[in-house]
């Protein structure tokens, strides 16, 4: 059994989550318990840590590539985990799932096309279609029966208007938590099918699912016409700086084309310990995983209890997937510098703004809840001194 209710922070190291220069111009104050970064508080699986010493033990770094076993690997896993096939052929190996996202980008559109995203949604989108040149065309999400639901009619609108090219969507979805049913997926893929649009699938998230859910990735729709980008161990397995990311097409002029890119540009050599580290975690990391879930989960009831009893005016939309919680602060009645005042300087709790996933989101925020859950029951109880002395 691995202890999640514990995190070692006795060790040397530059996270930066913690860099004090990143805290003052986000939050104004480096005084803040930082739950802003979708990474993890707690120690890798076993046989990750296992393989990475063996190769740090043996002193010797020659090159060394296996992306058959990785992928073959990957391939396994999806089969076992989540019902799909994937063909150990179609894979291709990237520095990771942005890189992956800027290169296809770059591969399927033209400068100006429109790229559609449903907001609120991971900040990093913005940044990755303006610095490709391409314009961004924003879907709301909406939220119907106290749950966020994608909007077909509007994603339909602007596709048959001509405004997007491409769709970048998110699944699971960060930062609302929705782990996309087959319907909707099934909905979103014919809505693009009809207008010739592809589907860019980041789903990094695919392996955080809770108790009720399951995962469908696009690449179970129509595999030709869409991309998946199944991610990476990172957010499966806490390896976010030793994980490359992995692309996945049936499309042969996409492979093709986005292979030749990649090799061009000489992107696609990994390094032993992400190669091996990989393996590893996906060969015999699934009983740490189904730990790790479980703790989550319960981490997520224990947060969704506390706010109901003591903080009910505080609300948390229900969390399908991944482990970043949606906070709505709108009935606090506050203006969005004074929430920030409320939670960054009185609170001292370092969670990422609502404004970076989408401008209609500046009274909620995101918060990471990979961590012991006392170090999460401590912000807790600061919000909660913070709005009372209110």
């Amino acid at each position: 059994m691995h202890d999640f209710s514990r995190s070692p922070d006795n060790y040397e190291n530059t996270f930066i989550k913690h860099d004090r220069v990143m805290l003052l111009e986000l939050f104004g104050t480096e005084d803040v318990v930082p739950f802003w970064v979708a990474d993890m508080d707690f120690r890798v699986a076993d046989p990750i840590s296992k393989e990475l010493r063996r190769l740090a033990d043996r002193s010797v770094f020659s090159y060394e590539f296996s992306e058959e076993e990785v992928f073959g690997a990957i391939a396994s896993w999806n089969k076992r985990r989540h019902a799909l096939r994937l063909e150990t052929t179609k894979f291709l190996q990237v520095p990771g799932v942005m890189t992956g996202i800027a290169l296809l980008l770059r591969q399927l559109t033209e400068e100006g096309d429109g790229v559609l995203i449903q907001t609120p949604v991971f900040h990093q989108f913005p940044k990755v279609i303006n610095t490709a040149r391409r314009s961004i065309v924003r879907s709301p999400l909406r939220i119907r029966n106290g749950r966020y639901e994608m909007d077909l009619e509007d994603v339909e609108r602007r596709l048959e208007s001509g405004q997007a090219k491409s769709i970048l969507l998110c699944s699971p979805h960060n930062p609302v938590g929705r782990v996309w049913k087959p319907e909707e997926l099934q909905g979103l893929a014919a809505i693009a099918e009809r207008y010739g649009v592809i589907i860019i699938s980041d789903e990094i998230f695919s392996d955080i699912i809770y108790a009720g859910g399951a995962f469908k990735s696009i690449a179970a729709f129509d595999p030709e016409q869409h991309v998946a980008l199944l991610g990476s161990p990172a957010k499966s397995f806490g390896m976010q700086s030793i994980s490359n990311g992995y692309v996945y097409t049936e499309n042969e002029d996409i492979l093709r084309n986005l292979g030749d890119e990649i090799d061009s540009m000489y992107l696609s050599h990994g390094n032993a310990f992400t190669t091996f580290a990989t393996i590893a975690a996906y060969s015999y990391g699934e009983e740490w995983l189904e730990e790790l879930l479980s703790y989550l989960e319960a981490t997520i009831a224990h947060i969704d209890s506390f706010l109901t009893d003591r903080l009910p005016e505080v609300r948390v939309y229900p969390v399908e997937g991944t482990y970043q919680l949606w906070i709505d602060f709108r009935e606090l009645g506050l203006a969005e510098k004074q929430l920030e005042k409320l939670v960054f300087e009185r609170a001292k709790l370092g969670l990422a703004p609502g404004r970076w996933f989408g401008a209609e989101s500046n009274l909620f925020m995101r918060m990471n809840v990979a961590s012991p859950y006392s170090k999460i029951e401590a912000a807790l109880n600061r919000l909660e001194a913070a709005l009372t002395s209110l």
